[in-house]
């Protein structure tokens, strides 16, 4: 089998409201069981430890938990609003779905995914990391299936 690039977008949110918490679950249970696409972390140093920072989880737990687990994603957020510590109040989960929006990458991350999808860099694309993530994933996917 394929390994799979991950297409849940990281402006996606489950029931508990939280951005790219669904994606951190797609990645981190296909990592599991050996079929995340190449360069794909299950859990990287950005989006991921936002959302597991802000919401008070331990990246650790979480990797064991969906790793022996393979939980459905409600299955999932039903053993994160029981972890100890953690934060899902309405103020918490507002300020890191802002911080995961408002993520801009840096000039030369923005010109390389817009280069590589053929897209000239000249203001019309908009520049936060969310779209520009997705471009790379569709991206990604496509060669994954067509080898182009």
């Amino acid at each position: 089998m394929a390994k799979i690039v991950p297409l849940i977008s990281s402006g996606i949110a489950g029931p508990l409201g939280a951005l790219h918490l669904p994606r951190l679950w797609q990645k981190v249970l296909l990592e599991s069981i050996g079929q995340l696409a190449d360069g794909y972390p299950g859990i990287g140093k950005g989006y991921d430890m936002m959302v597991i920072n802000a919401l008070g989880l331990n990246a650790d737990a979480v990797k064991k938990f969906i790793s022996e687990s393979k939980p459905t994603y409600p299955q999932f957020e039903a053993w994160v609003k029981k972890q100890p510590g953690v934060k899902l109040d309405k103020a918490t989960i507002h300020k890191s779905n802002v911080a995961i929006a408002g993520y801009i990458h840096t000039d030369d991350v923005r010109k390389t995914i817009l280069s590589a999808n053929g897209i000239t860099d000249e203001g019309s694309v908009c520049p936060d990391a969310i779209n520009l993530n997705n471009l790379d994933d569709w991206k990604e996917f496509h060669a994954s299936v067509t080898g182009k």
